[in-house]
């Protein structure tokens, strides 16, 4: 190789150690700058999603902006999916990701999590009416998200009920409403997915689609950070609680999932509060 291209790869590669260097912990950058940059979904109704104005609504924005609003903050929200909702946090595009994401031990090897934020579980959603449990659908055709949690257990499920074909059987699409589509469409027999997000897309086509057994899965959000970043990991933690205790979070929860919305979800569940 020659010699100028060792000298500019280096300079390159000193570069770069330098302006990670610089960047130091993501608290002490969002301080600096008074702005958070917070991953949220696009199309995960009624979490995070584009409403009839084109306006981007939902739970998790709301939370989101809330969050931003305590620690001094203005919200700069970045479009992320069910692929990029760690990797962006791992590289540092976002300081915070709000993306209706499952606290797994698997995950926790990645990055770091709030205290839960949001509880919910994995059902299946088919049309009002076909099936009554879990084990009609044996055999069958099911959309679910690639990469997530949901994928896993379903296909796990499928296996404990005798299906030698669950592998094959399990259908996994990019993006929530490519499952809804196909579910519409008669493609799949059901959509197996955290049941909040099922609720969501069947409120679109009210009468028509329900949810079908009993829960297959726990699934405890929580908000994705950056790793050893003690003091944001604090900060968002506080936030919640504080959100919880002087009852803005129910208030927001009620705005999405209470007994007025489409979206009814009762709240069975606190979150943690620390003395």
């Amino acid at each position: 190789m020659k010699l100028w291209k060792i000298v500019a790869m280096a300079l390159m590669a000193s570069l770069v150690m330098a302006s990670v260097a610089m960047a130091g912990p993501a608290y002490d950058n969002i301080m600096k700058t008074k702005v958070l940059r917070a991953g949220i979904m696009t199309d995960s109704i009624p979490g995070a999603f584009y409403n009839e104005k084109n306006e981007w609504v939902g739970m998790d924005v709301d939370i989101a902006e809330e969050i931003a609003k305590r620690m001094g903050c203005t919200l700069e929200r970045v479009a992320v999916n069910n692929k990029t909702r760690i990797a962006f946090v791992q590289q540092g595009r976002i300081d915070l990701s709000v993306a209706n994401m499952t606290h797994k031990r698997e995950r926790d090897k990645s990055i770091d999590f709030s205290i839960t934020y949001f509880f919910d579980g994995q059902k299946l959603l088919a049309k009002k009416g076909k099936y009554a449990k879990a084990s009609d659908f044996v055999g069958k055709k099911i959309a679910t998200m690639q990469g997530t949690t949901s994928e896993i257990n379903i296909k796990n499920l499928l296996k404990s009920l005798g299906d030698k074909d669950y592998e094959k059987n399990v259908i996994s699409f990019q993006k929530e409403s490519e499952c809804y589509q196909a579910l519409k469409m008669g493609r799949v027999a059901a959509w197996s997915t955290d049941s909040t997000i099922l609720l969501g897309y069947a409120a679109k086509d009210a009468g028509k689609f329900e949810l079908v057994g009993d829960f297959i899965s726990d699934e405890p959000y929580g908000m994705g950070l950056p790793e050893d970043d003690s003091k944001l990991r604090d900060a968002v933690n506080f936030a919640l609680q504080d959100m919880w205790k002087d009852g803005t979070y129910m208030t927001i929860y009620n705005k999405w999932y209470g007994p007025d919305t489409p979206y009814y979800f009762p709240m069975t569940e606190q979150i943690e509060m620390w003395p």
